[in-house]
């Protein structure tokens, strides 16, 4: 087999050493620490595939062999058979010198029109122990020697159908260990350049306080220059931040565009006064008959009537749609509006009445309108907005910004999943407590959160938040 070492000062060094000479198919096999640094030990893939090839080439030919000359029965051979199966119950790392120092003497042998269908025999007997071996993701375990089993018949030796499977076992075994040392390797490198670096373990620590999650922290703090100082690396991080948070600032704000818009989200994050406040908005530019209300809303007690008295004070009739049908009806009939606004029910993310709602709202030129609460846990952020994500570009609006402790949460959320915030509302004012979306007002106010919380890391316990490897992704990002 093709098994290399690389040497260099640090993990990182010696990972890309092993990649750039194997491939995007590097297998890592183990990692130690040297007097010079680390020494990686590694393969490819397209190795233990020609293994497999010459393996199944060596059988047949041995099955051949085999039928001409009996297996020798000879102490020698038998002490030979105790010898492979103890150097098979070692780790994966004895086993691959083991694998390459077998295919050296069948060669040799080969030549001298020996057979091995002895030593064949304990392998077939041993592949299940290096199977387990294996599964102990490179870690050196005593093991007693394995008992050799009685000798068969030639022609039982080996079982190519049984083989494939199993070192198709072994393939995969490797690949996820490949996975997991990669995801460790990146965690330890990383909390190790931030111990090296106090303004980028300082910055994490103030991240993560603001609310920001820690995949968010580390996409960012890993692109910020090294030269940068302490007062100049928070201007940079508020700096993209902004950048990626998505608003409508470059448009014309959402009650002067016009349009059909459903408010969607879970339950009582604002859906109705929020309909309620950018109705308000459209009917002072345009007038009263600029706008149109619908709901959806059958569940909630009293949602219509909550509607329809919003509507007086503006001057607007709210209309109650069942189905899908009565709500194209209305859309037919209120074509002529600048505005049309569709109030829905609020549901759960895992309810499974929300689907048939979102049925109902797919129809042409409809735009879903997600209402996300500014004072949820980003855990719920993130299952709302996957909820009720639709395809291509999601608008969004922050409801009750003025009851969040910490923006972050809400903004790490946006930014992620890559929303573009229409707006902002905060109060119980009609149409007064709305704001257009502002990515600096928003992103300061949500650094300067200098509340205090049982929640808030310390700086010795930072090194958790990376413990385990992360399978969530940040998105794309303009830094």
């Amino acid at each position: 087999m093709n098994i290399q070492r690389f040497t260099a000062p640090t993990s990182r060094e010696a990972l890309a050493k092993a990649r750039l000479a194997f491939g995007d198919g590097t297998l890592i096999l183990s990692n130690r620490p040297t007097a010079t640094g680390v020494e990686v030990v590694a393969t490819g893939e397209d190795t233990l595939a020609s293994l497999d090839r010459s393996e199944l080439e060596n059988q047949n030919r041995e099955q051949t062999q085999s039928r001409r000359q009996p297996p020798p029965s000879t102490p020698e051979s038998r002490r030979q058979i105790e010898a492979d199966a103890t150097q098979l119950s070692m780790s994966t790392l004895s086993f691959q010198d083991y694998v390459r120092e077998r295919m050296l003497r069948r060669r040799n042998e080969a030549i001298s029109g020996k057979t091995e269908a002895a030593t064949n025999e304990a392998v077939t007997h041993a592949m299940p122990v290096v199977q387990a071996a294996t599964t102990t993701h490179l870690q050196l375990e005593s093991r007693q020697p394995a008992k050799p089993q009685p000798l068969r018949k030639a022609s039982q030796t080996v079982n190519p159908a049984y083989s494939q499977p199993l070192s198709q076992g072994i393939v995969d075994e490797l690949q996820a260990m490949k996975t997991l040392i990669d995801d460790r390797f990146n965690t330890l490198t990383w909390l190790g350049q931030a111990r090296q670096n106090p303004i980028q373990s300082n910055m994490m620590l103030k991240m993560i306080r603001a609310g920001y999650s820690p995949t968010l922290a580390r996409t960012i703090l890993e692109r910020m220059p090294e030269d940068t100082s302490a007062a100049e690396s928070i201007h940079w991080i508020m700096d993209v931040l902004q950048r990626n948070l998505k608003t409508d600032a470059t448009s014309r704000p959402i009650h002067e565009e016009g349009g059909i818009y459903a408010l969607v989200g879970s339950t009582g994050v604002g859906k109705t006064t929020t309909a309620a406040k950018l109705a308000g908005l459209c009917a002072q530019t345009y007038g009263p008959s600029s706008v149109g209300l619908i709901t959806l809303d059958t569940y909630r007690v009293g949602a219509h009537d909550q509607l329809r008295t919003y509507g007086r004070m503006l001057g607007v009739v709210a209309h109650l749609a069942h189905d899908r049908a009565a709500l194209q009806d209305l859309l037919n009939l209120l074509s002529n509006k600048k505005m049309i606004l569709v109030d829905t029910t609020g549901f759960a993310p895992s309810d499974p009445r929300k689907r048939d709602m979102l049925e109902v709202l797919d129809l042409p030129k409809v735009n879903r309108l997600l209402v996300l609460n500014a004072g949820s846990h980003g855990d719920t952020l993130d299952d709302v907005v996957t909820s009720f994500k639709t395809s291509g570009q999601q608008q969004a609006v922050l409801s009750k910004i003025d009851e969040a402790a910490k923006l972050g949460p809400v903004l790490d959320a946006t930014i992620r999943h890559q929303l573009v915030l229409r707006g902002v509302t905060m109060g119980q004012k009609v149409p007064e407590d709305w704001e257009a979306a502002d990515a600096t007002k928003l992103i300061r106010q949500s650094m300067r959160s200098l509340t205090k919380s049982a929640f808030d890391p310390i700086a010795t316990d930072l090194g958790f938040f990376f413990t385990q490897p992360s399978t969530s992704h940040a998105g794309h990002l303009d830094a």
